[in-house]
């Protein structure tokens, strides 16, 4: 179970929200798009010395942007407990940012589906409206988004719930 460094006394984990597998995918597409355009201009080049070269060279930094892009989506993560939410985005290589929020200060939980693919494979965008300094959180490609954000709107109903006792 994913455990929070410096949790508060009584703080408990609730949900944890990741970028659905689809992303996994458009990886996928990238590396085919990469395979097609290896292999022809290896066919239409003629198979010389300088072209192998070249796409050896060409496969190095593919490789490179692949796995950055895998890194881009893997990491993004939000994480919610009783008190808090905390939103790790990981902008580009070696460039991440981590938002914190009270969960007193959130003030609008959205989510939206768009597209065939979206509503078939139920992932969306999940959005958490807040009054600190990064005023919306934004997470593309989030499984049950529609359910996330319930559920969301839920732990925050129930922490003003217990604020206001």
């Amino acid at each position: 179970m994913l455990q929070l460094e410096h949790m508060k006394e009584g703080e408990v984990l609730e949900m944890t929200v990741k970028r659905h597998w689809v992303v996994y995918i458009m990886i996928a597409l990238y590396f085919l798009v990469g395979v097609i355009i290896s292999t022809t201009s290896l066919f239409l080049l003629s198979f010389a010395g300088w072209v192998a070269l070249l796409n050896i060279v060409f496969w190095l930094f593919f490789s490179i942007f692949l796995y950055i892009q895998w890194l881009n989506h893997e990491l993004d993560l939000y994480i919610i407990t009783n008190n808090r939410i905390v939103s790790v985005e990981q902008i580009s290589f070696l460039n991440r940012a981590v938002s914190e929020c009270n969960l007193g200060q959130v003030q609008e939980v959205n989510s939206q589906t768009k597209g065939l693919f979206a509503n078939v494979l139920h992932y969306g965008t999940l959005s958490i409206q807040t009054a600190w300094a990064t005023a919306t959180m934004v997470m593309d490609f989030a499984p049950e988004a529609m359910a996330a954000a319930r559920k969301v709107l839920n732990i925050v109903d129930t922490y003003r719930d217990n604020q206001n006792k």
